[in-house]
């Protein structure tokens, strides 16, 4: 069933009011699928408020929460408009704390000071303490709402106690084993304790070598941990190295296709955005485009100068200017190969700062190879198809050699730029992917015309 088909028998039911059948109906569909079908309801109109709190009300109490975390901030931010004080307490201490913290940073500060009010004072404590964290920061990140073991436990005290604990835990497929001060001594699966004998003793079969990270540690470099080494669960420990908290995978998903889309957006030479894009209006996607936009086309000014410093050159061998956008093309897409690659790497923690002259012998290897059957193509492409086959009498081998010549200098020095300038921006503590195919061409295409009219100068004497 499609989500166009559930959401049509969610709006029936509901405009039919039959809220029993509604609810059981309700009660058989994914959290995610619910949320993501009542916010295109609203878009599209079919669904007003009123209705939206009716449905929400709807749902069973668990099942409330858990869409409630998975919905867009404008709809969390009507529903609450909606809600009585108890109404939204229940909702927030239902939700998991990381939850219940992701919601509060995207509400406006009137309507933070209206949920602070209606959660108890621990939660809000917990809440306030994890507000704190810088939001680039494993702390801002983290939950602390994880199972902890001690040492001295047996397997069967330890399943005792993920039974009383463990409902309202995010997880329990890792536990965590600490010491009287809450340092984090090892680990231990719950697969593990299921294949132990019951009276075996923690601290005789925990993973005492176990990957952590710091409360302050940044938040890409923590998701890209469970990627490289297919975690569920990470711990974050403070400067004592005691545990605070957990991330878990599901963040550390959300993390890395956060980061992945800003990527994206810098690299097409766009601010990055949080909103997405059928949802954002004309004038957000203006001030996000706009601003990149000016500063390449007044960066371009430069090309134009390049171009009329040889302006008599070209005018006594026309010839030359025909094949100034090939060059100019060519250095860009050379430079966008180099600069993807590396920024890639960057991102992934395959390339660090120290391997700058590593990366820059590869890329100038690679730079000659391609620089040279661009050469020979570029050769033969002028003098048999714009000489011969086009009869064009300007061409001359002079013409091919140095058209030949410049698409070998500027493989090399586009393919250097593109490998450089990613690794200079993460250097200076600018996002690498600002060095993309937009900035990396502008700047390519004017170093390729300098070396297309030097050589030029001194093959054909202009």
């Amino acid at each position: 069933m499609t989500t166009f088909d559930f959401c049509e028998r969610i709006l029936d039911l509901l405009r039919g009011k039959q809220y029993s059948a509604l609810q059981r109906y309700l009660d058989t569909l994914n959290p995610t699928d619910i949320a993501e079908c009542m916010l295109d309801l609203q878009d599209e109109g079919d669904l007003e408020d009123k209705e939206l709190l009716r449905l929400f009300r709807l749902m069973p109490k668990e099942l409330a929460s858990d869409t409630f975390a998975e919905m867009e901030p404008e709809l969390q931010e009507k529903l609450i408009g909606g809600f009585s004080d108890k109404e939204l307490g229940e909702v927030l201490e239902d939700m998991f704390l990381d939850d219940a913290v992701d919601v509060i940073e995207e509400m406006p500060a009137s309507v933070v000071k209206r949920i602070l009010k209606a959660v108890d004072a621990e939660t809000r404590q917990a809440i306030n303490q994890l507000l704190n964290y810088p939001e680039d920061s494993a702390g801002s990140l983290m939950t602390i709402e994880y199972v902890d073991l001690r040492p001295a436990m047996t397997v069967e005290e330890a399943f005792a106690h993920i039974r009383e604990h463990g409902v309202d835990k995010e997880t329990i497929y890792t536990c965590y084993i600490i010491g009287p001060t809450r340092k984090l001594l090892g680990a231990v699966s719950v697969r593990e304790l299921l294949l132990a004998k019951p009276g075996t003793v923690l601290r005789d079969m925990m993973e005492t070598n176990i990957i952590s990270v710091s409360t302050m540690d940044d938040r890409e470099e923590v998701a890209n941990l469970f990627s490289h080494y297919g975690l569920t669960a990470l711990p974050v420990v403070d400067k004592e190295k005691r545990l605070v908290g957990i991330v878990t995978v599901d963040d550390a998903i959300d993390v890395l296709q956060e980061e992945a889309t800003e990527d994206m957006e810098l690299m097409a030479a766009m601010l990055p955005s949080e909103r997405p894009y059928l949802r954002s209006s004309t004038w957000e996607l203006w001030k996000q485009r706009i601003p990149w936009l000016l500063i390449l086309m007044v960066s371009a000014t430069f090309t134009g100068m390049i171009i009329t410093g040889f302006e008599q050159g070209l005018a006594a061998n026309a010839a030359l200017i025909a094949f100034i956008p090939m060059l100019m093309s060519t250095g860009g897409n050379c430079g966008s190969q180099s600069s993807v690659m590396v920024i890639r790497g960057l991102s992934l923690g395959e390339i660090e700062m120290a391997d700058a002259l590593r990366v820059l012998w590869k890329e100038f290897r690679v730079s000659v190879f391609c620089g040279l059957a661009l050469a020979a193509a570029g050769f033969v492409k002028v003098l048999l198809i714009d000489g011969w086959l086009f009869r064009n009498p300007d061409i001359t081998v002079g013409v091919a050699a140095t058209v030949g010549l410049t698409l070998a200098f500027i493989a090399v020095v586009a393919k250097l730029v593109g490998g450089l300038l990613p690794m200079g921006a993460k250097k200076l503590g600018f996002d690498p992917a600002v060095m993309a195919s937009p900035f990396i061409t502008t700047i390519v295409d004017a170093l390729s015309l300098l070396l297309y009219f030097t050589i030029a100068s001194l093959l054909l004497g202009l």
